[in-house]
């Protein structure tokens, strides 16, 4: 059985994942997966390259800023982006999952829905926080302003959505406690498993 974490930048995912890491279910985290993808593999170097028109490995890694300029407000080349790694990542986890022995896996991704990896996961759980919470977290995180995360937030799918397509939401605000409700989720997949 897989079940997806999602949920918008700086609501909680990982912290969320280290809780389930402690309860002894594998946890693929998609994010590191395509970035190391987008570094190391060649037909996506290549093809990143040809989408930008002028070479993003300057150095022998990936200017992600630059390419984060190049597709943040160009939907033709983020798809054309997406359509290179994205395949790749969901053949990965497929990999990965067959090879583990708990009674389940997790796949952590930000854009779970947006990608279609929702499709490759049983049940879905969605961490939410509130707007101010996040902000301040990625900007302490990542170094970026105010504005930058803002932007972020916005370009992303709201948590509205996301809630009416998920089986399970994870509160992750300061004032939640969110192992307890952990705790209800992997007793409710063992149990459906357990059936």
């Amino acid at each position: 059985m897989k079940l997806g974490i999602t949920g918008g930048i700086g609501s909680g995912k990982t912290s969320v994942c280290k809780v389930f890491g402690v309860l002894g279910i594998p946890v693929f985290f998609a994010d590191p997966e395509a970035r190391r993808i987008m570094n190391n593999h060649p037909d996506v170097i290549k093809g990143i390259n040809e989408i930008a028109g002028k070479n993003l490995y300057p150095d022998g890694n990936l200017d992600s800023a630059g390419l984060a300029s190049l597709i943040f407000n160009d939907e033709k080349r983020l798809k054309e982006v997406n359509s290179l790694v994205h395949p790749l990542v969901f053949r990965y986890f497929r990999e990965w999952a067959d090879r583990q022995s708990s009674p389940y896996v997790i796949m952590e991704a930000a854009i779970l829905f947006e990608s279609g990896a929702s499709e490759l996961v049983d049940r879905v759980a969605t961490v939410v926080a509130p707007i101010e919470e996040r902000i301040t977290r990625v900007t302490l995180r990542n170094k970026l302003t105010r504005e930058q995360v803002y932007e972020r937030i916005r370009s992303q799918m709201d948590d509205e959505t996301r809630i009416k397509m998920s089986d399970y939401i994870i509160h992750n605000s300061e004032n939640d406690m969110i192992i307890p409700v952990i705790l209800r989720i992997h007793d409710d997949i063992l149990n459906h498993l357990n059936a």
